[in-house]
């Protein structure tokens, strides 16, 4: 193939990714959050995939960088955030008497998300540490969180939640982001043990908890990785 063409290869990839993303925001704002749950681990397995043509094509760019942070800005910033809004304009969400004058409004809290999505990706650009691990939590993981709560867990937050849960985990995720919180990775240099036990740990629980909670599951693996992480950090300290 010539090499005219296969450097286009990791940007048409990451086109794909905004185009996912950009579908997934439209069936975020109408309600259809198994469907926008569907497009956002579409769009989370083009930006797998993009960087991993990249690495193996040698196409690297300064416009491919660019262009993956624009689309994960979408994919896993206005996406989710759309997600949160559209379900915190729920009729069957409770909202406490005190908030009943703003209900109108308090919605638009959600784009917090989308925010704190878009200065976690600015500061991922400059960081030159987050090379072999994350400092924060990293978009794609907050998004599908997001997606796959709000889609799994549709009735039961209808039924047993209020607004007040919802919001408090909007300002959580969205701290989460940016915070200085160093959380692995799950790139392999090797397949040994020692040097990866955190990582099969984290593999290995994963699976009863897709079994276990199915839609929700992805949010439930989200959480265990974000309690792993800091558990693995709280032991770096001690040491």
């Amino acid at each position: 193939m010539p090499t005219s063409i296969t450097k286009h290869i990791p940007n048409l990839i990451t086109c794909l990714n905004l185009f996912s993303g950009c579908i997934a925001s439209v069936m975020a704002f109408e309600g259809k959050y198994t469907l926008a749950l569907g497009f956002i681990v579409l769009a989370a397995l083009f930006d797998f995939f993009d960087g991993f043509f990249a690495r193996l094509l040698h196409a690297y760019s300064p416009i491919g960088k660019e262009l993956d942070s624009l689309a994960d800005a979408i994919s896993f910033g206005m996406a989710p955030a759309l997600m949160a809004f559209s379900f915190l304009k729920e009729p069957g969400l409770s909202y406490p008497l005190f908030l009943l004058d703003i209900k109108t409004r308090l919605p638009y809290l959600a784009f917090l998300i989308a925010v704190f999505s878009a200065l976690r990706l600015a500061k991922f650009n400059v960081d030159t540490r987050q090379t072999d691990s994350f400092i924060g939590l990293p978009t794609p993981a907050n998004a599908l969180f997001w997606s796959s709560f709000i889609a799994g867990s549709k009735e039961l937050l209808l039924t047993h939640a209020n607004v007040i849960f919802i919001l408090v985990l909007v300002v959580i995720f969205s701290a989460l982001l940016v915070m200085e919180i160093p959380m692995f990775s799950l790139k392999f240099k090797s397949f040994t043990w020692k040097e990866n036990k955190i990582r099969y740990l984290f593999l290995l629980v994963c699976i009863p908890l897709l079994f276990l909670f199915k839609l929700s599951g992805v949010a439930a693996v989200i959480l265990w990785y974000i309690i792993l992480s800091l558990l693995t950090q709280k032991k770096r300290m001690e040491a």
